[in-house]
């Protein structure tokens, strides 16, 4: 058995050695379509909302203050329907065909908002492309974790989110050129073209497995590794750890295995809402334009979405170099001080005004009123550089790592269900928060919400100190052995050849 051991280790870096990657990364590309899609359409109220408040505006689509929050919000009350729908169709007709699904409210949706001629269309739209956006939020994830293999699963596992980034980029971009009507029209071809390709991709190895699939597996896991692969190796460790998992019960939850890894998942999908994120990003133009800064708040949301998306790009290329707790400790810092600022400008009172027609001020007035909108336009930039800080931060850390710490730590048995759970609890949490910001500022102004999100990113920096476990470069057998276990990654297989030699 000792002779053996090292013709085992010799196999299996040969065979890691001979992966071949680009039709994995085609695969990824097809599925994270839907993100692009999901971050299109989660913002496309921001650049359209200002439109519908104006007295300009078609008398059949003016909206008030209170429409405009139905607007902003029943996104995310739409996105958590899409994930209780996840929760039974990722494990009913797998994770391939969840994402495939998802066109079909997002097309409606965006015919609906594209012909709009009543308020009850353009809502209903919003609601319906919010379901199709939980749904791939549910799926997207666990699907890539489950076709890739633990070397490029950290870069790969924030795609979903630099698509979601490069989506809203996409959506603030055409905002500035493109009529309402058209940018909905435009939402509908992403979705499209990410049906056509997942039809020529594999299912994941892992789901037909579980089916008792194993010639399709084997052909599945040969297309995405390339041809001179040695699949037995990793067949037979998912094989292994299917045959281990065992329907749950209600009971079983209780057990750290299962009801330890969920509630990080919970916990850090319920954190990420409450920074903050999702109302800033939908109402982003209004927000601008409430803070008085000095460029026009559509060229301000478009740095903001650029930023975004470079920010996302360092992370993933730091994903299994830094590690995800390291980036989620500077993640959080960033955030807390960006929002700590923004939180001290927006309840900084003017000074009094000095009356400069009085006497002994007449000489003066002009190099006053120079200084003044000087210092004020210096001011005035400290709004979007705050915000263009905590997008940095939130894009780098708890924005990918979110998503793929849920598909790495879930439980193999209820990854499904699971991850619908997450979704539907992270919009929900996003649709009160999105609802209720709009009431807040009308009411006390930016100073409230921006206090609330630095508190909540003092509580992100907590958990991550104390819930969050390293799982880079860990398989997803080692990181279940660590909730198994609570000390160790290591799997032991107690096999009696094993104990023999």
């Amino acid at each position: 058995m000792n002779e053996k051991t090292p013709l085992l280790h010799r196999t299996t870096s040969s065979s890691d050695s001979q992966i071949s990657n680009s039709r994995l990364y085609l695969a990824v590309f097809s599925a994270v379509l839907g993100n692009f899609n999901f971050g299109y359409s989660l913002v496309y109220s921001s650049p359209v909302l200002p439109k519908f408040k104006s007295p300009d505006a078609d008398p059949r689509l003016r909206m008030d203050t209170d429409q405009a929050a139905w607007f902003g919000s029943i996104y995310s009350l739409g996105a958590a329907a899409g994930g209780l729908g996840a929760m039974l169709l990722n494990d009913l007709i797998g994770r391939k065909m969840s994402i495939m699904m998802s066109a079909v409210p997002s097309s409606i949706g965006y015919m609906l908002m594209g012909g709009a001629v009543n308020l009850w269309m353009l809502l209903l739209g919003r609601f319906l492309t919010g379901v199709a956006g939980g749904m791939t939020a549910a799926s997207i994830p666990v699907y890539i974790s489950e076709i890739s293999h633990k070397k490029v699963r950290g870069a790969l596992g924030s795609c979903p989110q630099i698509t979601a980034v490069f989506g809203t980029l996409t959506l603030y971009a055409l905002g500035l050129v493109v009529p309402w009507r058209w940018l909905a029209v435009a939402g509908s071809v992403p979705a499209v073209l990410m049906v056509i390709l997942l039809a020529f991709m594999p299912s994941s190895p892992r789901r037909l497995l579980s089916l008792g699939q194993e010639q399709k597996a084997e052909k599945a896991l040969r297309w995405l590794r390339g041809s001179n692969y040695n699949t037995n190796i990793e067949l037979n460790a998912i094989q292994q750890s299917i045959n281990t998992q065992v329907k749950i019960t209600w009971s079983q939850l209780l057990t750290p295995i299962y009801y330890r890894p969920i509630l990080i998942s919970v916990g850090m999908r319920f954190l990420q809402q409450m920074t903050g994120i999702t109302p800033i990003l939908v109402y982003l133009e209004p927000i601008f334009a409430k803070s008085n800064v000095a460029l026009e708040p559509r060229y301000d949301a478009a740095i903001v979405g650029a930023v975004r998306l470079l920010s996302v790009a360092v992370a993933a290329s730091l994903m299994d170099k830094a590690g995800r707790k390291a980036l989620l400790y500077s993640s959080s810092m960033l955030m807390f001080l960006s929002s700590l600022t923004l939180t001290m400008i927006s309840h900084t009172t003017p000074c009094p005004a000095v009356n400069i027609t009085a006497p002994g001020y007449s000489s003066h007035a002009e190099l006053g009123s120079t200084l003044q909108a000087s210092q004020g336009s210096a001011v005035s930039l400290i709004p979007l550089i705050s915000t263009v800080v905590f997008i940095f931060g939130y894009a780098m850390g708890w924005g990918p790592i979110t998503w793929l710490l849920m598909s790495e730590v879930l439980p193999l048995v209820a990854r499904g269900v699971a991850s619908g759970l997450c979704v539907t609890v992270s919009w929900l949490t996003a649709f009160v928060l999105t609802h209720v910001f709009t009431l807040m500022v009308d009411t006390y102004g930016l100073y409230v919400p921006y206090l609330m999100f630095t508190v909540v990113c003092v509580l992100c920096l907590l958990f991550n100190a104390v819930c969050i476990p390293e799982t880079r470069n860990r398989s997803l057998e080692e990181i279940e052995n660590y909730f198994r276990t609570g000390r160790t990654f290591t799997i032991r297989q107690n096999h009696p050849c094993v104990a023999s030699s």
